[in-house]
């Protein structure tokens, strides 16, 4: 996912987002045990864009806060 296309998502679709990749992550590891992944940057990239999504959101809430 792009960074514009972080930046264009609301809070909510945010959350429901990064509780998605969570999910897909601890999937992925469950299953790395079992059998290595075709492609290993699966991880990487995955841990990288659910980073991306809190840091956005922690930059929205920051923005919340000033404004009251």
């Amino acid at each position: 996912m792009k960074k514009y296309e972080i930046a264009a998502m609301t809070e909510k679709e945010l959350v429901e987002r990064i509780a998605e990749l969570e999910g897909r992550l601890a999937d992925i590891n469950f299953y790395k045990v079992i059998e290595q992944p075709q492609n290993p940057m699966v991880f990487r990239n995955s841990r990288r864009e659910i980073a991306r999504m809190k840091t956005r959101l922690h930059q929205l809430t920051v923005l919340e806060s000033a404004k009251s």
